[in-house]
Parts: structure tokens; sequence; C-alpha cells
């Protein structure tokens, strides 16, 4: 248990920095696809921010006990077996949820597509943390 919060901690503040950082790169990047987020689906309060905030450090700990459970299948050096932590994640979680999104929401392709590439790096990022400090 002690290196699943260990390893989820590492990986949440530096998936915090991540998703921090790549939000202003993003929007900097593809400012029409942030267009889409003034949609009054998005609008919030602001009484739930932190909540978007501890995003990273919720994932990371799921992530990490799902690497403590199976880290034995995944071989080979530490960056393969985080892309390979990442695409397991992505198509076993990400996909269907990104499918009932898109079917339920009134949200596009490319808002959809994001968000899939968004958590698949994480993914990617939080298995290489983890071959690292929980090999």
């Amino acid at each position: 248990m002690k290196k699943i919060l260990i390893s989820g901690s590492i990986a949440g503040c530096i998936l915090f920095v991540f998703s921090y950082g790549g939000l202003f790169f993003a929007v900097k990047l593809f400012p029409t696809l942030f267009v889409e987020y003034n949609s009054p689906l998005f609008n919030s309060d602001g009484s739930r921010d932190v909540l978007f905030y501890m995003h990273p450090f919720i994932i990371s700990f799921a992530l990490s006990w799902f690497w403590d459970s199976f880290k034995i299948l995944f071989k080979g050096p530490f960056v393969l077996r985080g892309l390979e932590f990442g695409a397991v994640y992505s198509i076993i979680a990400l996909l269907p949820v990104m499918w009932i999104s898109f079917s339920a929401l009134d949200i596009t392709v490319p808002m959809v597509a994001s968000w899939f590439l968004y958590g698949s790096v994480q993914a990617v990022i939080a298995g290489m943390v983890f071959s690292k400090t929980n090999p």
C-alpha cells in the first residue's frame, strides 16, 4: 500500500504540472477547439473548481493501484512499459467513456478526440513513473 501511495503521489504531482501547463499550451495552439468550452454545458459557478484541480491525483492513485495489480504483465524498458500501460488503460477505460460521452452529450468529435489523447498521455506518463518508482 505504501508503494501505491508514494508512486501515486509522485505521478499526481507530475501530472498536475503537465495538466496545468498543457492547458495553457493547448489553448495557445488550438484556440478554436477551446471556444467550444464556452457552451453552457461547461459553465460552472466555481464552487467545484477544486475537483478539477484534484483530477491528476485522483487518476494517479487509481492508476497506481491498477499498476501495482498488473505490473508483471508489462515487460521491457520503462518507456515501453509506460506506453503499453497507457495503451491498455486507453482501450479499456477511456474509449468506452469517450464513446458514451460523445453519444450522450452535445460535444464534437475533436473535443472527444482531445480528451482521449489527453487521458492517454496522462496514462503513459503515469505508467513511466510507476515503472520507475514501483517496478
